[in-house]
C-alpha cells in the first residue's frame, strides 16, 4: 500500500482525499517510481473540477520525480535505483506509483529531485512554446502572460537567452520585481495598467511578435491587440476560464492573425521529442540559462490547501509537493 491523493468525485479542493492505495508490481512496458518530489500545476486543478474530464475515481497530478524501485519484465532502458522524472502521467500525487516506462527521462547529476519535479511540465511546456510552437529568433518581441508564475519563470529566462526582447505581465509589485529579475525587460502590472496600451507603448506601435497566453478567458481579447500584423496568439491554458472565438473575423480585423492552442500531447508524445525536449531543458538550467524559481513546498497530505494557494493566485515560480 502507498499514500496518494484520490478523487473519487469531481469539485473544489475539498476533494482531494489523501488515503491508502494499492501500488502493485510493473506489468510490461513499466516502471513503478517511489517519488521524493512531486509538481503542482493548473492541469491538476482542470482535472479536479471537470474541466478536463476524467474517469473517477483517480490519483490527482501529473508530474513528479523519484527512484526506480522495479521494472518490467520487458524493461530495458531503466534499472531500479535510476532517478527519474516524467510529465503528463496523470497519477502523480501518491508517495509510490506504477507509470509508463516510455515517459520517464533520467534526471542528470546536477539536478535535484525537487528542481526535477519543479521543471518537467512546466519547463517543456515552456521548450515546446518557444522552440516548436513559435520558434524564437533573436531580435523577436514577445509578451508572455502571467510571466512570474511558474512556467513564466523558465520561459521568459529561456527566451532572453534566445535573445529576443521579453514583455511580461504580474498581477503584484512583488510579482513584477520577481518576473523582472527572471528574464523581462519590461514587466507589466495589469491591475494597474492596460497592458494592451503598454505594449503598443513599449514597441513603438508595432506590436509583438508572439503572445504567449496561459491564462486563457480574462487575457484572450485584449492579447490579441498586442500582436504585429499576422503575429501569432498562443493560447496554452485556461486559468481564468476557456476561450472562445464566436467570429473568426475578428483575427482579420485585427491584422490577419494567427492563433493555436497547443498541447503537450501534440508536442511530446512521441518518446525522441521528449528526449529531444528533456536534454534542452537540463542543459538551459545547467548552464544557467534558466535559474529555477520554487516558490512554496506543501507536505503531499496538504495538497488541498497548495490548490487552494495555486487557484487563488498566491504562488509565484514553481510548487512542489513532498510525499
Amino acid at each position: 500500500m502507498t499514500k496518494a491523493v484520490v478523487i473519487h468525485e469531481i469539485g473544489g479542493p475539498e476533494v482531494l482525499r489523501y488515503e491508502d492505495r494499492p501500488v502493485g508490481a510493473p506489468g510490461p512496458g513499466e516502471v513503478r517510481v517511489r517519488h521524493t518530489a512531486i509538481g503542482l500545476n493548473f492541469i491538476d486543478t482542470y482535472q479536479r473540477t471537470g474541466l478536463y474530464p476524467m474517469q473517477t475515481p483517480f490519483v490527482g497530478g501529473n508530474e513528479g520525480a523519484g527512484v526506480v524501485t522495479a521494472v518490467g519484465p520487458d524493461v530495458t532502458e531503466f534499472r531500479v535505483g535510476d532517478r527519474v522524472a516524467y510529465q503528463g502521467t496523470p497519477g502523480a500525487y501518491a508517495e509510490e506509483r506504477i507509470a509508463p516506462a516510455q515517459r520517464m527521462v533520467r534526471v542528470p547529476d546536477g539536478i535535484s529531485d525537487e528542481i526535477a519535479a519543479a521543471i518537467m511540465l512546466k519547463g517543456l511546456t515552456a521548450y515546446y512554446l518557444l522552440f516548436k510552437t513559435w520558434a524564437v529568433q533573436p531580435g523577436e518581441t514577445l509578451l508572455w502572460h502571467a510571466a512570474a508564475g511558474g512556467t513564466g519563470l523558465i520561459a521568459t529566462q529561456w527566451a532572453k537567452a534566445l535573445g529576443a526582447t521579453v514583455i511580461g505581465t504580474a498581477g503584484s509589485a512583488d510579482k513584477v520585481a520577481l518576473a523582472r529579475a527572471h528574464g523581462c525587460d519590461h514587466v507589466i502590472n495589469y491591475r494597474e495598467e492596460d497592458f494592451a496600451e503598454r505594449v503598443k507603448e513599449i514597441t513603438g506601435g508595432r506590436g509583438v511578435d508572439v503572445v504567449y497566453d496561459g491564462v486563457g478567458k480574462a487575457t484572450f481579447d485584449k492579447s490579441l491587440d498586442c500582436l504585429r500584423p499576422r503575429g501569432l496568439m498562443v493560447s496554452f491554458g485556461n486559468a481564468s476560464g476557456v476561450v472562445s472565438i464566436p467570429d473568426l473575423t475578428v483575427l482579420a480585423r485585427k491584422g490577419s492573425l494567427f492563433v493555436t492552442r497547443p498541447t503537450s500531447n501534440a508536442y511530446l508524445g512521441r518518446r525522441e521529442d521528449l528526449l529531444e525536449g528533456a536534454e534542452a531543458l537540463f542543459k538551459a538550467v545547467l548552464d544557467g540559462s534558466i535559474k529555477v524559481e520554487i516558490g512554496r513546498t506543501f507536505r503531499l497530505s496538504d495538497v488541498a490547501a497548495a490548490h487552494r494557494a495555486l487557484e487563488g493566485r498566491e504562488t509565484t515560480g514553481s510548487v512542489v509537493l513532498l510525499p
